[in-house]
């Protein structure tokens, strides 16, 4: 499967690496079609994922939509409720009501951050957020959930570790994402075997990672990335062995 693709938050960080890591989603047959409030340097279209009409006048007629749109972090209730869950949800009705096949949703280690790291992670076991942004991705996952069985869409959510151009302490060596990693399962995420609702945990091949990728390589993920590279450059760390203490997106 390729075919058009909206990206919603196309001009953030996860965005960008989308766009341009290793070719981006548009070199593996994709024709991304970018949704942001802020102008990423490439033709896009200006649509609030608050505006359910402008969100489903834009994805008419396309194949997929890849949801990134949402405050990166932890705010105020207010803040989180209004954009990351209530946002999510106007994406999903709008893709609902655009006849779109599949979405993919980007979730967050942070809905299971109070899980410690000397266990396996598997998206089988209760959430436990770390975070108001954490309960928020939990708040997705159920309505990505919701949607898939009611209406029948396709969902993927991809709880992603630190997606960034390097590791940046010894505790992110378990959970890095490369760029080039990531395009990777957006693209397996966006093209693999989905019956209803998947929870895939985003990491690359981190020889001291805990997450479970089974689900991932199900769809197709081939991480080709390690973090280990990297074991001489990053900083020390010495805190818990929670995502909660280091509140990292």
């Amino acid at each position: 499967m390729t075919g058009t693709v909206v990206v919603t938050g196309a001009a953030g960080r996860v965005g960008t690496y989308l766009r341009h890591a290793d070719g981006g989603l548009a070199a593996r047959g994709w024709t991304p079609i970018l949704l942001d409030v802020t102008d990423p340097g490439e033709p896009f279209r200006h649509v609030d994922i608050l505006d359910e009409d402008a969100l489903t006048a834009a994805m008419t007629g396309v194949d997929a939509v890849v949801h990134l749109a949402a405050i990166p972090g932890e705010d105020t209730w207010d803040a989180i409720l209004r954009t990351n869950i209530d946002g999510t949800y106007r994406v999903l009705e709008a893709a609902r009501r655009a006849g779109v096949g599949r979405v993919v949703l980007a979730s967050s280690c942070h809905a299971v951050g109070y899980y410690p790291a000397d266990e396996i992670a598997r998206t089988d076991r209760t959430t436990r957020p770390d975070t108001l942004y954490g309960v928020s991705k939990v708040a997705d996952e159920a309505l990505a959930s919701l949607y898939a069985d009611r209406y029948g869409l396709e969902t993927v959510s991809l709880r992603i570790g630190q997606c960034d151009d390097v590791p940046r302490t010894a505790f992110h060596l378990g959970i890095w994402l490369s760029p080039g990693d990531l395009v990777r399962l957006v693209d397996a995420a966006l093209r693999g075997p989905v019956d209803g609702h998947c929870i895939a945990y985003g990491i690359s091949a981190n020889t001291r990672g805990w997450w479970d990728l089974t689900t991932a390589r199900a769809l197709g993920y081939e991480p080709q990335d390690d973090a280990e590279r990297y074991v001489d450059d990053v900083a020390p760390y010495d805190g818990p062995q929670l995502l909660g203490a280091d509140m990292v997106t």
